[in-house]
């Protein structure tokens, strides 16, 4: 059965694609300024990625789940 979402909700994936690409963005640009350190940002944001649709946990949804509550929550753990 599909659903239908409401312009909030796809309001809310695309705040969580770009806080995603930002955090991408950032980790490249300080990789790039100051040295390989700062490449582990980006891999902590990666391995949540490919982890979330097993563990059904995303950080930045466990947030905007918050923040916007008149929403239907994304990746809430069930």
């Amino acid at each position: 059965m599909r659903t239908i979402r409401s312009e909030r909700d796809i309001i809310k994936v695309r705040v969580h694609d770009g806080i995603v690409g930002l955090l991408y963005i950032g980790s490249m640009m300080l990789t790039n300024e100051y040295g390989f350190n700062y490449i582990y940002i980006a891999l902590s944001v990666a391995i949540l990625q490919i982890l979330s649709p097993i563990t059904k946990f995303c950080p930045v949804y466990t947030i905007l789940n918050k923040l916007m509550p008149d929403t239907e929550p994304i990746q809430n753990g069930k």
